[in-house]
């Protein structure tokens, strides 16, 4: 099986962390597929190579079908061809580790689901011994939290991109309700608001009138550094927690003046910080005319 897209296969103890894992992958921009039987693998590459628009990949493999696992082991053989862009990463722990996650979830292990954890954690430790071979790197997660499991793979993967966050700057107006992914909401109504002035109602924040109208407010230019000041001092660290990306929400009545002023302005400074900067005005499109501003 010949393939030029970079492949992961994260394999590994149940327990041991690969669901945090494939997340991981996905925010770095990896395709994912969890538990995919072996015998559809050569079909999938073959559709991914075909559409040209994929080149990361990240599959899980592991035993939680017992009947798949001479199916994997042959799979993993033919992937380790020389020139493939192949990696396999082995994810263990502990027995008693395991032991312990398992019972904080309350599920019973994949192995032996009537019967002991300990004894499911045994049998599919034995059956794993082959497969773990192919592993170019082992991962012990025993006092890994599952952030610095995640944290080690962004390091590892992606070193490309691994100082950029992603950060979204939404206008929106409180009056069609809040953002339901922002992570940050500021409120901007205690600002003069455009909108009883006959000259602007009409426009918009992206027009250079009400940009102005709104910027030349002393309680502006206060309000706007201190946000400024603040959303710098909070990226970075939570970036370095491990957050992939941040929501930021700035809202007034309707959504059409005061928050789209200062989220153009703050979008343009931030660029100059950082690099992955994305604007939306989520109720610019909605009529102003309608707003009952009291």
């Amino acid at each position: 099986m010949k393939f030029k897209e970079k492949l992961v296969v994260i394999t590994g103890m149940s327990g041991a962390g690969k669901t945090v894992a494939v997340q991981a992958f996905e925010d770095i921009g990896y395709f994912c597929v969890d538990n995919m039987p072996p015998s559809l693998i050569p079909k999938f590459i073959e559709l991914v190579h075909s559409s040209g628009k994929i080149h990361k990949i990240a599959l899980v493999m592991d035993l939680r079908s017992q009947v798949f696992h001479n199916e994997i082991v042959d799979t993993l053989f033919d992937l380790a061809k020389p020139n493939n862009n192949f990696h396999v990463i082995f994810l263990d722990a502990s027995n008693d580790v395991l032991v312990s996650r398992y019972k904080e979830k309350r599920r019973s292990h994949p192995m032996d689901r009537q019967g002991r954890i300990l004894d499911g954690i045994v049998k599919e430790r034995k059956l794993l011994n082959n497969i773990k071979g192919f592993a170019q790197e082992v991962v012990n997660t025993s006092s890994m939290s599952p952030n610095q499991l995640r944290k080690a793979i962004q390091k590892q993967f992606n070193n490309e991109n691994s100082n950029i966050m992603d950060i979204q700057i939404m206008s929106f107006g409180f009056k069609y309700g809040l953002p339901v992914d922002a992570d940050l909401v500021m409120d901007v109504r205690f600002l003069p608001n455009p909108y009883y002035d006959n000259k602007l109602r009409y426009l918009t924040g992206l027009d250079q009138p009400v940009y102005d109208y709104v910027f030349k407010q002393p309680d502006t230019e206060v309000f706007y550094h201190k946000l400024y000041d603040l959303i710098s001092y909070l990226v970075p660290r939570y970036k370095k927690e491990g957050k992939p990306s941040l929501t930021i929400a700035i809202g007034c009545t309707g959504g059409q003046h005061r928050s789209v002023a200062i989220v153009e302005k703050l979008a343009s400074n931030l660029s100059n910080e950082f690099k992955s900067i994305h604007v939306s005005h989520r109720d610019l499109s909605k009529s102003e005319r309608t707003v009952d501003n009291k």
